[in-house]
């Protein structure tokens, strides 16, 4: 990723700090807290209405806290300056202009923090997409766009980075890329955190889990605790979440 005799990033880490999100009479997130640390691939897990997808959110600064905060390097995303270049995030892949081609559509995305064109064309290139950058973004496969979205996330060349299931519609191939890549990220000192329902690539992926249940904390440790507790990081999950799935209820 990075050019020889750089210096490694260590560019700050995510509090979570008594969290708490409501949605009107719907508790989202019940004071959560935990902290995500440069160097190492932190998966964020939880059944279907845990409240991931909604801290996630908070941490982006996408919607405000009812109460507690979400820092990152002690501060809130909203007062970053050049934002992409501190943080980078997928969060939903099709959240994209189909009509636009793959380089314009990160070209757009770049101006907005002062990111030149070059880059554009270095994380297209990293993303396996030089051959269809100049194709439209709404003929993209899934996963043609999730690796889109993964480009778009290291445009800023950011030392904080999130993913929330960057898997969906990848090939083989293209998980074993992820996997990688996540891997590759945090050896360089950056803070990733990554959220998935995939145990088995969980389990190769990342250092530290952490699990929250119905808004609330469950578990914060490391992935090498938890497989030798239990058989595996599935049986680990199951057995902490028992007491907190929501049926039909969204993440």
């Amino acid at each position: 990723m990075r050019r020889a005799g750089t210096v490694p990033h260590s560019r700050g880490m995510i509090e979570v700090r008594e969290l708490t999100k409501r949605y009107g009479g719907t508790l989202a997130v019940d004071g959560l807290s935990f902290r995500v640390e440069p160097g190492l691939v932190t998966g964020f897990l939880g059944p279907n209405g845990a409240g991931k997808s909604t801290t996630m959110r908070v941490i982006l600064g996408l919607d405000a806290p009812t109460s507690g905060e979400a820092l990152v390097g002690g501060r809130r995303y909203a007062t970053l300056s050049r934002p992409m270049t501190k943080v980078g995030a997928l969060l939903d892949a099709n959240a994209v202009h189909g009509g636009r081609s793959a380089y314009d559509h990160l070209l757009c995305l770049a101006r907005t923090n002062d990111i030149g064109p070059m880059r554009v064309a270095e994380v297209l290139e990293l993303a396996g997409l030089a051959g269809v950058a100049r194709k439209e973004v709404g003929g993209f496969s899934l996963g043609m766009k999730q690796r889109l979205g993964i480009a778009a996330a290291l445009l800023g060349d950011p030392g904080v980075l999130m993913f929330d299931e960057p898997v969906n519609g990848l090939d083989p191939d293209g998980v074993r890329w992820i996997r990688g890549l996540m891997r590759s990220l945090a050896a360089e000192g950056r803070t990733v955190l990554l959220s998935s329902h995939l145990m088995s690539e969980m389990q190769l992926t990342a250092d530290r889990i952490v699990i929250v249940g119905r808004g609330r904390l469950v578990a914060d440790t490391t992935v090498a605790e938890l497989t030798g507790r239990y058989p595996s990081l599935e049986d680990a999950y199951l057995a902490l979440t028992a007491g907190s799935v929501e049926f039909g209820a969204g993440g």
